[in-house]
């Protein structure tokens, strides 16, 4: 089985004017299983996305390599899908169209046009088809994404928040959708999410990242079964243990200066 990511001593350091730099990632070791569904969570700019960009090859790290089935990734790929926060799809092409693009960028649309209407069908939008994006909901757009990115038969989907703009319900309708597709194209998933019981409901591990410069502060095996009771107490013990890495399980922390 493909789709097998190793992620060794990764540093990433951005350029900044006049200064040493920003210190994103900080020797990130990490191995990510074939067919895995794997979280990074962690706080806001703690270099979550940033790991995320460079599985995907669209930066490289300062130091270290990541590589897919043994092969460094050096650029971006049709191996690897990635579905950003907001749909970025493009507002002049109907759903279809969207969909169909990268397979249009790519020649090959003529051989696989057929496949577009599975990927619309797979992911709820049959009837949709000419519709324009301003014209759905987030949470169809959303799929409409996602099909764009599936269509290309990745062996490693990148969720990039996928699901952070949406409203509590769509999101939850989401996240079974992610799980279906997930049973259906076998591939390894990696997301990067703020919400801990998203990366419960989704996950086999979840990755906790420290405040950046991010180090991995700890490793977190999901072992329940899907479909996942969000009110199991090994869901809400998994829930405790991952806020507790995060310093955020219930204690006040002590001011640091006092009025």
């Amino acid at each position: 089985m493909v789709g097998q990511l190793e992620i060794r001593e990764v540093t990433k350091l951005f350029p900044k004017a006049g200064e040493s730099g920003v210190l994103a990632l900080n020797g990130v070791s990490l191995n990510i299983h074939s067919g895995s569904f794997v979280s990074f969570i962690g706080p806001s700019g703690c270099g979550k996305s940033t790991l995320l960009r460079l599985i995907a090859g669209l930066d490289s790290p300062t130091k270290g390599e990541i590589c897919l089935d043994g092969v460094k990734i050096t650029k971006p790929g049709s191996e690897r899908g990635l579905v950003f926060q907001d749909p970025t799809l493009f507002p002049w092409l109907n759903i279809h169209d969207n969909i169909a693009f990268g397979l249009k960028a790519r020649g090959v649309y003529k051989q696989e046009r057929d496949s577009v209407a599975q990927f619309i069908k797979m992911v709820g939008l049959e009837g949709f088809e000419k519709s324009y994006p301003h014209q759905l909901s987030g949470g169809m757009c959303q799929r409409a994404s996602l099909a764009r990115a599936l269509i290309g038969h990745p062996t490693v989907l990148l969720l990039d928040e996928p699901l952070g703009a949406l409203d509590a319900f769509t999101r939850m309708n989401m996240q079974d959708e992610i799980l279906r597709i997930r049973r259906e194209q076998s591939m390894t998933m990696v997301m990067v999410t703020h919400d801990v019981d998203e990366a419960v409901y989704l996950s086999d591990e979840i990755v906790v990242m420290s405040p950046r410069p991010a180090k991995i502060e700890g490793i977190i095996q999901v072992p329940l079964t899907h479909p996942r009771d969000r009110n199991n107490s090994e869901f809400v013990r998994l829930r405790g243990k991952i806020l507790k890495i995060l310093h955020y399980a219930g204690r006040e922390k002590e001011p640091e200066y006092y009025i």
